[in-house]
């Protein structure tokens, strides 16, 4: 896999553990790692996922700041961010009346499949969407995605 969309269920598992967190942790770290396209929606989604699991008592308090500046240093230097703009938007309204989407998982689909799209026009190999949501692998299947989800990695 060479450009891999990360979606925030498969992003979190960099971060915090949990099922399928070795997986994600050891296809980051290979010498064929891919090449990875987050949405900006990720970086609010995984700040609010952090600090709940901090207010819950899951993440020391301490832990917190220094998770914060770990994934920051890798929004900055490790991952591509792909902007939500007017056609971002416009997919995923119609993605949403095609199937039963929540309205940010119509928003991390459709910027994969518009990423998607421009890779395979340029003669690219399509990118894989990485997901930790059953029902929304299933769905970008669907679209013509490939698709890998870390629980299927799971020990």
């Amino acid at each position: 896999m060479s450009v891999a969309y990360f979606d925030t269920s498969a992003l979190l598992k960099r971060y915090v553990t949990e099922a399928g967190t070795e997986w994600v942790k050891s296809l980051l770290a290979s010498l064929d790692a891919p090449v990875v396209l987050i949405s900006r929606l990720a970086v609010v989604e995984a700040a609010c996922a952090f600090a709940r699991r901090a207010r819950e008592g899951n993440l020391p308090a301490e832990a917190l700041d220094s998770l914060l500046r770990l994934f920051e240093y890798d929004v900055a230097y490790r991952y591509h961010i792909l902007e939500l703009g007017p056609a971002t938007i416009d997919a995923a309204r119609d993605l949403a009346l095609q199937h039963p989407l929540r309205a940010y998982d119509a928003v991390h689909l459709a910027t994969a499949w518009l990423a998607n799209q421009e890779l395979v026009r340029t003669g690219k190999p399509p990118l894989t969407f990485v997901c930790a949501d059953d029902r929304l692998v299933g769905i970008a299947g669907a679209t013509g995605l490939l698709t890998d989800n870390p629980h299927d990695h799971a020990r």
